[in-house]
């Protein structure tokens, strides 16, 4: 229970900083943050493998690109659920997916489950 704490203070702590380096991200608090971080985890665990397997025909032909458009797609889906964070564009929500998916894998390798 611990490292599942220390990992999404992490999180939101990265969440918190990646505005101030993307142009067409807001997130307003911390609290924000964490809620942003908490609705990615669940986006990412439950609808994420729903849609990769739904548009398994689409990413074959583009060779795999199509993923890209999924994970900004489920950032846009978690900024609709989530006040006080905001997003425009495709690049930006497209770094802050690839953002929160490094700052994950770096988590996980110092903190054992």
């Amino acid at each position: 229970m611990k490292s599942f704490i220390i990992r999404y203070i992490f999180i939101a702590c990265v969440i918190l900083v990646i505005p101030r380096y993307l142009k067409g991200i807001t997130v307003d608090s911390f609290t924000t943050a964490l809620l942003v971080a908490l609705a990615m985890g669940f986006v990412n665990s439950f609808v994420k493998p729903v849609l990769k397997f739904l548009s398994f025909p689409i990413t074959f032909f583009t060779l795999g690109l199509f993923s890209l458009v999924i994970s900004v797609f489920l950032v846009y889906l978690v900024a609709d659920y989530v006040p006080g964070f905001t997003v425009s564009g495709f690049i930006a929500p497209l770094l802050f997916s690839f953002s929160v998916s490094l700052s994950t894998s770096f988590v996980g390798l110092f903190l054992k489950k």
